[in-house]
């Protein structure tokens, strides 16, 4: 499944995964598309600019996930994370 994860500076970042990794949606070929996904991190980093807190993730923990051109670390803002426990 190839998804997308849009970080703090606009860019888009395409990711190819299993669908079992990056949705906890039951999805099949008749399933509308986009839907949206998660995928897990762990955060690295948080900082704040001129007007706001960034918090730079990596994707590769817990589940090696990485981006096509093998980017594992992306800046976002805290609204696009959920915490899991």
């Amino acid at each position: 499944m190839e998804c997308e994860l849009e970080d703090v500076h606009g860019q888009r970042w395409s990711i190819i995964e299993k669908t079992a990794i990056v949705s906890t949606a039951d999805l099949d070929a008749h399933s509308p598309y986009p839907q949206q996904g998660f995928i897990g991190c762990e955060i690295v980093q948080r900082r704040r600019d001129a007007e706001r807190e960034i918090i730079r993730i990596t994707t590769d923990r817990p589940w090696m996930v990485e981006s096509i051109d093998g980017s594992t670390e992306f800046d976002v803002l805290p609204d696009a994370l959920v915490e899991v426990n």
